[in-house]
């Protein structure tokens, strides 16, 4: 069993998401969402135009595009996997989003888990990522990545996989407000 981007970000959210959605299959439906589809046509329109400026720009050697990578951990779709002239690699990731001054923990941990699938693959070092944001002129940022960053990310897809193997109920977030917005909200026992 191996687990996606998405559910690390979920399960950080809180790790309920994990035994509603893939213990008990209540999905969430997050297709239905307007802003979900509008992102994922403009990420695949990006994916089809060449920003090369971008790329030299950061000092990518060379690029592989839409990159699908898996260990025995985690599996993804990494938008482009660069390598950099100072012989590491990293993530590049298409944001459907105006960049506003931070960088979101979910972009983040995202990266996160594409550095582990990179350096597994490619058997390359991996200690940065860089994410595009469409919606602020194709804005990139640079994300340092560490050591520790890698090591979480792997011990969150642990968890994971424990939840959904022995259909362990864990426990609710200890941030309320999430709880507020959350597609479990109706059925979660506080």
């Amino acid at each position: 069993m191996s687990i996606t981007p998405s559910q690390i970000i979920e399960y950080l959210f809180c790790p309920r998401f994990t035994y509603f959605e893939y213990v008990l299959k209540i999905p969430q439906y997050e297709d239905r969402h307007y802003k979900v589809g509008k992102g994922r046509n403009i990420h695949d329109l990006k994916m089809v135009r060449n920003k090369d400026y971008l790329r030299k720009k950061i000092g990518a050697q060379k690029k592989y595009r839409d990159e699908y990578l898996t260990n025995s951990l985690i599996r993804g779709k990494v938008d482009e996997v660069l390598e950099l002239e100072d012989s590491t690699m990293a993530p590049l990731d298409y944001k459907f989003a105006q960049y506003k001054e931070r960088v979101y923990d979910t972009y983040k941990t995202q990266l996160h888990c594409y550095a582990v699938l990179i350096e597994d693959n490619f058997q390359m070092p991996v200690a940065k990522g860089f994410l595009v944001y469409v919606r602020s002129n194709d804005k990139l940022i640079e994300v340092p990545i560490s050591r520790e960053d890698k090591e979480r990310v792997k011990d969150v897809a642990g968890k994971i996989i424990e939840i959904i193997s022995t259909n362990y109920f864990p426990r609710a977030t200890k941030f309320k407000k999430r709880c507020v917005s959350c597609t479990y909200r109706n059925i979660c026992i506080k």
